[in-house]
């Protein structure tokens, strides 16, 4: 019963994940984000294709779905208590995830996932979030580069999981959505390597969030 209700965690914040804002936004506009600018599905491109209006609304509901997914299973767990709850609870923020990057919706070609993993973390561990949001502002700061931030960042998720998260599974889950960034950042990390990746207000390829 235990293993059932934690495939449903999984499944409704997938469900939720799936419901991709920037592919949503960008066809009421007649277009599809897709296949415009870097084709990356995320608030970073809606920025570059459909200015700053529409990104900050695709950013706040890619972050946002997260935090619902999040919040509705603790609400799960706070009146059907489990000793499989904080797992359950990261499942949940995992599907969205998940979802965001492979949209059941939109042919499970979404974006990169960088909004929705904070989203989910921000209510995870707000402590890991704080962490993840410090190193993302500063390195962004430094060097323009969205990518390299959200990969650093992703790391900081990683090492901050080992000191605050209390067990095993959470550290390793905590872990899956850092090393998921990092993967879907694989061709951004070639072209940093190259010397070509493009800094934030450029205009062209591939960018995150």
């Amino acid at each position: 019963m235990n293993l059932v209700i934690l495939l449903i965690c999984l499944v409704l914040g997938y469900l939720l994940g799936s419901l991709n804002t920037s592919v949503i936004v960008s066809r009421m506009k007649g277009k599809d984000i897709r296949t415009v600018g870097s084709g990356n599905a995320g608030a970073t491109n809606t920025l570059r294709v459909m200015g700053k209006g529409m990104a900050a609304l695709v950013l706040v509901c890619d972050v946002l779905k997260a935090i619902v997914a999040v919040l509705l299973a603790k609400l799960y767990f706070h009146f059907f208590p489990s000793e499989y709850a904080d797992i359950g609870v990261l499942l949940a923020g995992f599907g969205a995830i998940l979802g965001h990057n492979f949209p059941l919706y939109f042919g499970f070609r979404g974006g990169k996932g960088v909004a929705t993993s904070f989203g989910a973390i921000l209510i995870l561990d707000w402590r890991i979030a704080l962490i993840v949001l410090g190193v993302f502002i500063v390195v962004v700061a430094l060097t323009r580069y969205v990518s390299l931030a959200s990969c650093l960042a992703a790391v900081a998720v990683i090492v901050s999981a080992c000191f605050l998260r209390p067990t095993v599974w959470e550290m390793l889950l905590f872990a899956a959505i850092a090393v998921l960034c990092i993967l879907r950042h694989k061709t951004n990390i070639g072209r940093l390597i190259k010397g070509t990746e493009n800094k934030l207000g450029q205009k062209k390829k591939e960018e995150t969030v």
